[in-house]
């Protein structure tokens, strides 16, 4: 398989910088936040890569020599939000990033299907958990429709320029599972839209990766490699637990678009993000690496460092080390 890091975690220093980072790790791949939520920290430049060959030119030369190449796009956020200055920032972001992938030779872009109001003319999103009643099953009805017709125009874009976009099965969008993901796709009629199959999203909503990898099957485009535990809180709140905090405005906080910020994460929480390894053991990775390789050999998996607990290089050594033990075990069982 082929092996890198998103770079959000390393949007504290310069992109040759966290190329050197990455490349200590033993690791080969950087997948670059192009838009969404967060900003394209280590695209500068991005417009002028997009007009001018010379912009374009010099910025792939900056990985030259490095051992280390573009391992895809990344722009995660909700196109379909219905405050338009949030969703259609985001979509505009999906857009640039499959032009920008084309101009940079990738044809990987990574993102999340979105989630719009419940009905027309809401100015919040609506996630249903469970659709228990009727009138539940009608907003999903109804996003789905909204979802499939802006994916429909994004495959189009995406075929014109030979790239792929991968969304994450993310809970708080319209596609979190293998069976809305298949009912967005028929709808829409697409054919470039697939999963980026990021297996920390599955560990808690109580789904088997592995499983789901060869559900999917040729529609997994891309992968993320992240672990979650559980905590013992979970048998008192459960995997739904909800008690997070927002922040004040004089507290460090996430923007995620428009007036929206990322919420502290609930104390004692009922499961956490960690690096690989703390979650589940190297077996659990080598069987996870084994079964993409089933379906792609030259699929990219991206760590994508989110454990509190362990600083920046930090928690990218200790994923790093399980991700590529998994590697050569796959490796060897070839």
């Amino acid at each position: 398989m082929r092996l890198g890091v998103y770079n959000a975690i390393l949007h504290d220093r310069p992109l040759r910088e966290a190329i050197e980072v990455i490349a200590d790790l033993g690791l080969t791949g950087i997948e670059l936040n192009s838009g969404g939520f967060l900003p394209a920290t280590h695209i500068p430049n991005f417009d002028e890569i997009l007009e001018h060959d010379e912009a374009r030119d010099a910025f792939l030369a900056q990985f030259d020599g490095t051992g280390v190449s573009i391992a895809g796009l990344n722009c995660n956020g909700n196109p379909l939000h219905p405050d338009r200055t949030i969703g259609e920032k985001h979509a505009e972001d999906i857009r640039r990033s499959i032009r920008l992938a084309a101009r940079l030779g990738q044809d990987r872009v990574v993102t999340m299907s979105g989630l719009p109001g419940g009905e027309p003319g809401a100015t919040t999103v609506n996630w249903v958990v469970n659709a228990w009643n009727s009138a539940a099953l009608d907003v999903i009805d109804y996003q789905l429709d909204v979802a499939a017709t802006f994916w429909a125009e994004v495959d189009e874009l995406a075929r014109e320029h030979g790239v792929k976009v991968a969304l994450e099965l993310h809970p708080q969008n319209v596609a979190f599972n293998p069976a809305n993901f298949r009912e967005l796709i028929e709808r829409a009629g697409t054919t470039n839209i697939g999963v980026e199959l990021d297996a920390s999203h599955l560990f808690w909503q109580q789904m088997a990766p592995v499983a789901v990898v060869r559900d999917l099957g040729k529609w997994v485009f891309h992968a993320a490699a992240k672990d979650v535990r559980v905590n013992p809180a979970a048998a008192i709140y459960g995997v739904l637990d909800n008690r997070f905090r927002k922040l004040s405005a004089d507290e460090p906080r996430t923007n995620l678009g428009g007036d929206e910020w990322a919420n502290e994460w609930p104390k004692n929480s009922a499961w956490d993000f960690v690096a690989l390894g703390r979650g589940h053991d190297t077996a659990f990775w080598t069987e996870f690496l084994h079964a993409l390789y089933e379906v792609d050999p030259e699929m990219w998996v991206n760590i994508e460092h989110e454990d509190t607990s362990l600083g920046r290089i930090e928690g990218l050594e200790v994923a790093a080390k399980v991700l590529r033990d998994a590697d050569a075990a796959l490796e060897a069982s070839l």
